[in-house]
């Protein structure tokens, strides 16, 4: 891949990222941070369970904030909706700030902008270390009404260097956001940390990327495209949830014409079934262009990455799907280097060699009825009918 990768805006030098795959490498890295914490802590989660592990997390911010860490935590009024009234109770009395992003105030109204999630995985901690990634708080066994499936599969980055207040300024400005939405009242200017600042850790060059609902509305999936375009050898996608919209599929398909190796692993589990067939309507003309398919089956796929070529990759909240690019708050790192990505190839690689199915082409019609093939597509079409109803699909999703 072109070098002028690496000029774009948002690519920042020195830095040292570690990949932290699942929660049995995120939790001990995150609670460490925490406990080690001085100065003040950042989160955002989509999801805070009052499992074990959310229990864990919120001792250890509850302690921080007893010893005078400012301690200020941000949840999803849908994901996390039990939190405030729980868990976020614990860390008020401690003296932590909470805010919830969009309460779900009426759960049984249907709103346009319900849809509009704070989907974002994110820490940052005494402006010398942040976290981004896909795992949310909870146990990698929290399985819901699957207790026999393995362990969840994800991914989250450590990150030391100077990218760690890029993350921070966007975790202090939604934060600000959100106090002015309950308060009514325009937010004062975003003031500097009061922490110090990581000048050079590394040699990694990482961009944080976001998207919202004003300016970054498409950043990251301009940014995936972008890289799309340029790939030479390979692109490998992992997605919890996959429903690419035309672009993104004619950026794949192109790369599979030009002689791409294209590889996706999505989710062989069904956790949203409506999402699980409409995904599988689009797998004849992926497999029919040369496209690769590998459904995860050990246990849900909660994955959100990239590896395009030998040394570009992406690790993030945001799912190849309309709901995350289009409406939900995302976050993505995407990191230029080749250390880096052939760490995380690997781990790909060995999750489609021992813990997922490959789909093939005949199979994949073999073993499909025509009541099931009708059901994948009515699947397909409700999904563009709700996006049509919200108006948020755009042309992309209208075939």
């Amino acid at each position: 891949m072109s070098a002028e990768f690496d000029l774009l805006p948002g690519f920042v030098p020195g830095n040292a990222i570690e990949l932290l795959e699942s929660g049995g490498a995120y939790f001990p890295a995150l609670l460490a941070a925490i406990e080690a914490a001085v100065c003040e802590i950042h989160l955002e989660t989509y999801i805070f369970a009052a499992d074990a592990t959310g229990m864990a997390v919120a001792t250890a911010l509850a302690a921080a904030a007893r010893r005078g860490v400012a301690v200020r935590v941000l949840v999803d009024g849908f994901g996390a909706r039990d939190f405030a009234a729980g868990l976020g109770q614990t860390l008020v009395a401690a003296g932590a700030q909470v805010e919830v992003y969009r309460p779900e105030a009426a759960r049984l109204r249907l709103r346009r902008h319900r849809l509009r999630r704070l989907h974002r995985k994110l820490a940052a901690i005494d402006g010398r270390v942040a976290f981004v990634g896909g795992i949310n708080i909870i146990d990698d066994l929290n399985n819901g009404d699957a207790p026999a499936l393995g362990p969840r599969f994800d991914y989250a980055v450590r990150i030391v260097g100077p990218l760690v207040m890029e993350v921070r300024t966007g975790m202090a400005h939604l934060w600000r956001l959100v106090g002015w939405a309950r308060l009514r009242r325009r937010p004062p200017g975003q003031p500097p940390s009061p922490c110090a600042e990581d000048k050079h850790a590394g040699a990694m060059a990482a961009a944080f990327v976001i998207r919202d609902n004003l300016r970054h509305r498409r950043d990251i999936e301009k940014t995936y495209l972008a890289a799309i375009a340029v790939a030479r050898t390979e692109v490998l996608i992992a997605s919890a949830y996959f429903l690419p919209g035309r672009r993104f599929r004619r950026a794949l398909l192109d790369a599979a014409a030009r002689g791409c190796r294209v590889t996706v692993l999505l989710q062989g589990q069904v956790e949203y079934a409506l999402l699980h067939y409409a995904t599988q309507a689009l797998y004849g003309r992926l497999l029919q262009d040369g496209i690769r398919i590998f459904e995860y089956r050990a246990g849900f796929l909660h994955a959100k990455v990239a590896v395009v070529d030998a040394d570009w990759a992406t690790i993030g909240s945001s799912n190849i799907d309309p709901f995350s690019l289009l409406l939900a708050r995302e976050a993505n790192v995407v990191v230029r280097d080749t250390g880096f990505a052939a760490r995380l190839r690997a781990s790909l690689a060995r999750a489609c060699a021992q813990d997922a199915v490959e789909i093939t082409h005949a199979a994949h019609y073999a073993h499909s009825t025509p009541l099931a093939r009708a059901a994948r597509w009515i699947a397909y079409g409700l999904v563009r009918v709700m996006l049509g109803i919200t108006r948020y699909g755009g042309d992309d999703y209208r075939e």
